[in-house]
Parts: C-alpha cells; structure tokens; sequence
C-alpha cells in the first residue's frame, strides 16, 4: 500500500503532549494523520530511552497509535563512521517495535569524501536485516547544491524519497519544494517522493501557516500521495498556528476497507493494506504453506513468505476473489491482483482450517509482467 496522507515527525518523544502515549495518539488521529515517524536511534545507539531509568520510551506509543489506525515509522540519524554498528541498530529497532517503516536521515556528514562507499555498506546490511521493510531517505532537498552528497547509493536500496524541503530564511515554499521535485526526477534512481515541510523556529525563522498550506498544496499539485511536518516537538507548542493549519488541512489517509468476519475476506484485507502482522494472525503457529516448488512452516516462513509477496513480488497490488468454494474446515478460493511490478489471473488457494485459523495453505500462482 502507497504511503498517503499526512505525517509527522516526532523526535523526543517527552516534548510531545508530556510523553502520555495515549494522549499522542489520540491528538494524532484528531490531527488526522496518517503516520506518525518517531526518532528510534542515533549513530548505533536507541533513542527515545529514558537517561534516569533506561526505560524505553517508544513502544507504548506505538501500541497506542496502532490502536488509533495509524502506521509507525522509525527515524534514524546516521552519521557513516561505524556503518555496520548503526545498520544493526536500525534492523534491530525495527524488528524490535515492528515498525510499518524506516528512514534513513542522512547529512551533513555524508558529504565528507569516500561516503559512497560507506552509504553502500550500511544499506546493504540493512536490507539483508529488513528486506521487507519500506525504507526512505531523508536528506537535503536540491541534490545540485550538494553533488557529494552520494543520493544515488542511499535511494537504490530505498522505497522513497522524504527530502527536508525547508525554506529558513526564505518564505518561497511553492519554488522550494517545485525545485526539488524537479531535481530528483533528474536523478537516477527515482523514488516516489514524500516531502517533509518545516514546523519549528530556527534563529528567529519560523513558517507562516500560509506557507506550509502552499507546501501542502504544492505537494499534491504535483502528485505525491503524501506529506511530512517536522516537527511535532515545535509546532505543537512553539507554533501553534502552524500545528492547527496542518492538523485541519484535509489529506486523508487511504480509506479502510470493511473488514467482514469471514477468515477469506479479513485474508483479502490483510493483503491490500499490505498488513502482515494482520494476515499473520489468521495463521496457527506451527501452520505449513504449500506451493509446487517448496513447503514451509511455522510463523516466522510464513510471515517472509507474505513480506517476499508483497514487497518484492506484487508490491502495491489490488487483490481480488473472484470465487470461493466450501465452509466449515475448507476454503477453496481463486483470485487475481494487479501491481506496478506484475499480475496475477491464475491464483488458485486452498486453506485447511483449525479452530478458525489457517492451519494448512496451498497456493499457486503465476506473476506476469
């Protein structure tokens, strides 16, 4: 499912609403958002720990927004000189709290000489530790001002672009954000952009509420589905203008289906929203998963089974049953799917049930182009 709507960034998580998680998510669904981004590590160091106690501050704020309907991603500041170290805490983090997604906030430092190589390393670990992991980059928003920086070793392995579209010291948000959008369909590889607009106070700068609804409308003119503030830290106290206009600038998030009780449809569901944590609990935990070339079992297979399907196989896909057959223990059902990367019109499932859970599944079916 295409990331859409509006988000926001949070990066301490005791400066949003006191740290009271359910007091978050409740102001972020009211905010209508879509996704909420939350500040997971540094370097290769967690973030968001309490320094007194080491309690972890992230997870009941995750919980909470779950609850609320909205998806969690985790930020990450990396800095390149111990690659490897802060790939295993960002695989860590998100494998830890299951995040919806990751970003990579790459800077300053990423300009320093031999960086390519370095920005090479730490993407491919990380995607060997969260290959079905959406993941974006969050950098400078014109490439031409910084050709060292090395976007094009960050974005191969990424899923989006979230460039920092900030105009300090300006208040030209339409040139800003046009430019960069120009900039980075120049540039190879091209990723969907979701572009994060600025919401805090730097040196006596601050945005207008005028200008981040031209943010905002700029963004959508353009055709992003979606679009970030940063940072939930500021606006919501410091700029208070800013945090109102943006929590009722109508960009919704993607509609949620009706979920019916039947186990086929709440399937069919789970994989259209691209929900494996949903489509992993219609499953047992020792269930076997059948197709002509392999077997498998147990819910770790099966959830990489999904996360491959749906990641790497028919990404984005609209999943349809186009007949259905049994009841009680058996389900029979065919299916197709269109996706961006291929199609199916000859998917062919059977589901052996226990106790209302998917106990046995055999699947076949072909991906074309």
């Amino acid at each position: 499912m295409v990331l859409q709507g509006k988000g926001t960034w949070i990066w301490k998580i005791p400066q949003c609403e006191g740290g009271n998680a359910q007091a978050i998510a409740t102001v972020a669904k009211n905010a209508g958002f879509s996704h909420v981004l939350i500040k997971i590590a540094d370097s290769s160091y967690p973030y968001n720990v309490n320094k007194t106690t080491g309690v972890d501050l992230i997870p009941p704020v995750v919980d909470a927004l779950r609850s609320k309907g909205l998806l969690v991603w985790g930020w990450h500041y990396v800095y390149g000189y111990n690659p490897l170290g802060e790939a295993a805490i960002a695989i860590s983090q998100c494998k830890k709290y299951n995040l919806d997604g990751y970003v990579v906030d790459a800077e300053i430092e990423y300009k320093l000489a031999g960086r390519e190589a370095v920005a090479r390393t730490f993407m491919t670990e990380l995607r060997k530790g969260i290959p079905n992991t959406p993941v974006a980059l969050s950098t400078f928003r014109w490439p031409t001002y910084h050709p060292n920086f090395p976007y094009k070793a960050f974005l191969e392995k990424c899923d989006y672009n979230m460039p920092q579209v900030y105009w300090m010291k300006a208040h030209n948000p339409i040139y800003d954000l046009t430019r960069s959008y120009n900039e980075f369909k120049a540039i190879t590889p091209t990723r969907p952009m979701i572009p994060t607009g600025p919401a805090f106070m730097e040196s006596g700068w601050q945005p207008t509420p005028a200008e981040v609804k031209d943010f905002l409308d700029t963004a959508k003119s353009l055709g992003m589905t979606g679009a970030n503030i940063y940072s939930w830290d500021d606006s919501r106290t410091i700029l208070p203008a800013v945090w109102n206009l943006v929590a009722n600038y109508n960009w919704p998030g993607p509609a949620q289906p009706p979920v019916g009780t039947d186990i086929l449809d709440k399937y069919m569901n789970a994989l259209n929203t691209m929900n494996y944590n949903a489509a992993l609990d219609l499953y047992t935990e020792e269930a076997v998963h059948v197709t002509a070339d392999r077997t498998i079992q147990g819910n770790v297979n099966i959830r990489l089974f999904i996360g491959q399907l749906l990641t790497n196989g028919l990404n984005d896909g609209v999943f349809k049953v186009t007949s259905s057959s049994g009841t009680g223990e058996t389900r029979h059902f065919t299916w197709t799917c269109d996706s961006y990367r291929g199609k199916v019109r000859d998917g062919s499932d059977t589901f052996g049930l226990k106790d209302g859970k998917i106990a046995y599944h055999y699947s076949h079916f072909t991906i074309t182009a």
